[in-house]
């Protein structure tokens, strides 16, 4: 029966879905001259930004990322609080790990070079792929590569906690500017620039670099709590 009614479900489920799919007009002339356009359009033209994607991300729908960087923060933190728990509760060091020499000295190579990538792109989000949780993640791996290789690894809360609170004081204060200046949350209020230069796209650059420092400092935060001890 059970089944039947699951079967059932899916069934209606199925046919409303395909309703709705052979309704949308796909090909018509709408299409060809739509949101995209604008989108096209006004980026590279009135906001100097070369990136579509980071535009839309950051200003068009800013609001919405707020609210991802929002989700970010609330699943690590969580997690990190179920971490520390078994942590306590083994009293030990959760993982062991035994580097040989040339794992540890590639390490120490790699690590600067990890860290400039991923400063190169949440820098240059407004201009070439990526962004702000790329290049993040980019920096989170780096320290990841370092606390593998390296058994007594050290990363300061402290300072983690700073630079993930003054990241998000700048992404709230910035958005909030834009607020006041222009009547929606992430409103652009600073010169545009010349497409393709480093210094252009308005607050764009400024809530990406907020956005990488966030997102590594996190993911960063997070990986530390996994593998090692309270100190």
């Amino acid at each position: 029966m059970k089944k039947i009614l699951v079967l059932s479900l899916l069934a209606v489920f199925g046919v409303y879905l395909l309703e709705v799919l052979f309704k949308i007009d796909f090909g018509h002339q709408f299409f060809l001259h739509g949101v995209k356009d604008f989108y096209l359009t006004t980026s590279p033209d009135k906001m100097g930004v070369a990136n579509v994607v980071t535009a839309i991300v950051v200003n068009f729908r800013g609001f919405d990322t707020l609210g991802e960087v929002t989700v970010l923060f609330l699943a690590t933190t969580a997690m990190s609080s179920i971490l520390y728990k078994g942590r306590h509760q083994l009293g030990e060091r959760a993982v062991l790990f035994s580097s040989s020499r040339i794992v540890m000295t590639g390490s120490k190579l790699l690590f600067p070079a990890i860290i400039l990538l991923g400063a190169y792109v949440f820098i240059h989000g407004h201009l070439t792929p990526g962004g702000g949780f790329q290049g993040g993640v980019i920096i989170a791996t780096g320290f990841l590569l370092m606390l593998l290789s390296y058994e007594d690894y050290k990363v300061s809360h402290v300072a983690l906690s700073l630079v993930e609170s003054l990241a998000g004081i700048t992404f709230a204060s910035v958005g909030l500017l834009g607020f006041l200046n222009g009547g929606t949350f992430l409103q652009n209020f600073l010169p545009t620039g010349g497409l393709n230069n480093l210094i252009s796209g308005g607050v764009i650059p400024i809530i990406y670099i907020a956005v990488g420092f966030k997102v590594g400092a996190e993911l960063t935060g997070l990986i530390y709590t996994a593998l090692n001890e309270k100190d």
